[in-house]
């Protein structure tokens, strides 16, 4: 196993077991206060980083691999052929699920 692969499979395996969620991503940025004081919800853009398989079965898109954050995807089949690879992801997050609602997925 060449010292690349090495990391890459012991940083997924740790964040594998560190948690059986992803650390929500995008929180801070996208919980903007809106008017009347309730917090925006949903936020449209574009993500960058890696598909994975989180511990629980579902894909998520790692955007951070050292800190091991990231968000889950909803169309699982659209995003399974992109399985370790590097994407990127245009859709809508919903930040109270950490969820991103997939629009568009393209190799980064």
């Amino acid at each position: 196993m060449t010292r690349k692969n090495f990391w890459v499979a012991s940083l997924a395996l740790g964040f594998a077991l560190s948690s059986p969620q992803i650390t929500p991503i995008l929180r801070a940025q996208s919980e903007g206060q809106a008017p009347g004081g309730q917090q925006e919800q949903q936020k449209s853009g574009t993500l960058v980083g890696k598909i994975v398989k989180a511990k629980n079965g579902q894909y998520a898109l790692l955007t951070d691999e050292q800190a091991g954050k990231g968000v889950y995807l909803d169309d699982q089949e659209k995003v399974k052929p992109f399985e370790g690879k590097n994407v990127k992801v245009t859709g809508v997050l919903d930040v109270a699920k950490n969820l991103v609602h997939v629009t568009d997925i393209q190799a980064a």
